[in-house]
């Protein structure tokens, strides 16, 4: 099955039941929230509100949940660390599909604390790191003699305001949240950029959703020695086989200073012939190759250029078998 752009469904391999599991950063109203009712099918799931992306993965892999959904990546702040990491070091995982959504983010209180013309009743402000993170220059500007206070997600920043009667703190949320715990929002579009986007993946364990022509695979490549070149002796490899690279992150090995790996997204799926022969060429150059998926992207984020095509690559292979014949 191929992705839906008029429902945003696309395959995960498996069909999605009203009994299946997806275990997601919680509290309802979280953009993670926002993002899984993007997709037609996941809704129709049975959604399980988490307390953190950590806890998402945990139930995952105890099988409390049949698959999670976590941030990855933000267009402002960056890669989500704490995901990336999980996904790289601490779980065998595979993404079965990529979801982009746009955030707006608002700054939201108690009916009465604060107007827009008016912030002065505000002395603290609260909030998921990240999202705190995509607002610094409305913060500095506007409240800069806040007490900044850090949550496990936007939602339950919004829902701690009206469960507790916190007068005088604001949230940083969506406007989901707001409407979800009766707030009332003091300021629109509070993040820095206007572009502000964050990418979603949803996870599961040992099932690769089939090819669908707009495909992304992603892989972690663990440097085997730390030397001059390393990177580019890798980035080779895509570059030789006209593979497009969508993201490109270095992380700490955890082997000390100066152990790195690479996380990298592209795109293509691993039944490419292009794809497949680019991935057992990094495997017998770098040896430590952790295949974290190939799956649907998200419409709009890939460049839609075209590998090296399947015919092509069968002639090249045939055209090389029929040379080595002529060996005596």
């Amino acid at each position: 099955m191929t992705s839906d752009s008029s429902t945003g469904a696309a395959s995960t391999g498996t069909a999605i039941q009203a009994s299946t599991r997806i275990g997601y950063m919680g509290p309802p109203g979280t953009f993670t929230h926002t993002a899984l009712h993007t997709q037609s099918d996941l809704v129709r799931a049975t959604l399980v509100p988490l307390m953190s992306i950590p806890h998402a993965l945990d139930a995952l892999e105890t099988g409390s949940v049949d698959f999670g959904f976590i941030p990855i990546e933000n267009a402002i702040e960056g890669s989500v660390n704490i995901a990336q990491d999980a996904l790289a070091f601490d779980f065998s995982f595979l993404i079965q599909r990529e979801v982009v959504v746009d955030v707006q983010l608002d700054l939201m209180a108690l009916p009465g604390t604060a107007t827009p013309d008016d912030l002065s009743g505000i002395h603290t402000v609260t909030s998921f790191p990240v999202a705190l993170a995509q607002c610094q220059k409305f913060l500095r500007r506007d409240l800069p003699a806040v007490q900044i206070e850090e949550t496990a997600s936007t939602a339950l920043a919004a829902r701690q305001i009206r469960a507790e009667g916190r007068a005088g703190v604001a949230a940083i949320a969506s406007q989901a949240a707001a409407d979800l715990y009766d707030l009332e929002i003091v300021a629109s579009s509070v993040h820095d950029n206007p572009d502000n986007q964050t990418r979603f993946l949803l996870i599961g364990k040992g099932e690769i959703p089939p090819p669908t022509d707009n495909d992304k695979t992603s892989i972690v490549v663990f440097q085997h020695h730390n030397e001059p070149g390393s990177l580019m002796s890798i980035l080779m490899e895509f570059e030789s086989r006209r593979i497009d690279l969508t993201s490109l992150h270095s992380r700490p090995a955890g082997g000390g200073i100066g152990a790195y790996c690479f996380l990298v997204d592209f795109e293509g799926h691993i039944c490419d012939y292009a794809i497949g022969d680019c991935l057992r060429a990094l495997k017998m150059k770098q040896r430590d190759v952790k295949f974290l998926g190939s799956y649907p992207a998200a419409k709009d984020s890939t460049s839609n250029r075209s590998l090296v095509s399947d015919e092509a690559w069968a002639n090249a292979v045939a055209w090389l078998g029929q040379l080595r014949k002529m060996m005596t």
